[in-house]
């Protein structure tokens, strides 16, 4: 069974740290970072979830959305992860524990550029 605790945490945090934010900070780029790290684990679900289908973009909801935007993506990759790993391995495409720590410093690194 795959551990997904510590990306669940990290989008977790992440994203109510952003909903924190004064507009200020969310407007001299944690908003940015927010989406396009959001926009980047949307992206790794879809592949996991439908490979070969063209995936799809988050949109610009404002800067007031992102820490939703990104928990809700975060919590699909969460999903998608933990679905790969129950599969049976002639089924999965992906490398769900070697996904999850890109993941998990994705998610990390973009928290402490904000």
């Amino acid at each position: 069974m795959l551990d997904v605790t510590p990306l669940q945490s990290a989008v977790d945090a992440f994203a109510d740290r952003l909903r924190s934010l004064p507009r200020s900070t969310l407007a001299r780029g944690a908003a940015a970072e927010g989406l396009a790290l959001a926009r980047e684990l949307a992206l790794r679900a879809q592949r996991i979830e439908r490979p070969g289908e063209e995936p799809y973009d988050l949109p610009d909801a404002g800067m007031f959305a992102v820490g939703d935007q990104l928990a809700v993506a975060g919590h699909d990759l969460v999903e998608a992860l933990r679905r790969a790993a129950a599969a049976p391995a002639d089924d999965v495409k992906v490398a769900p524990a070697e996904d999850l720590a890109e993941a998990v410093r994705l998610v990390r690194d973009a928290a402490g550029r904000c």
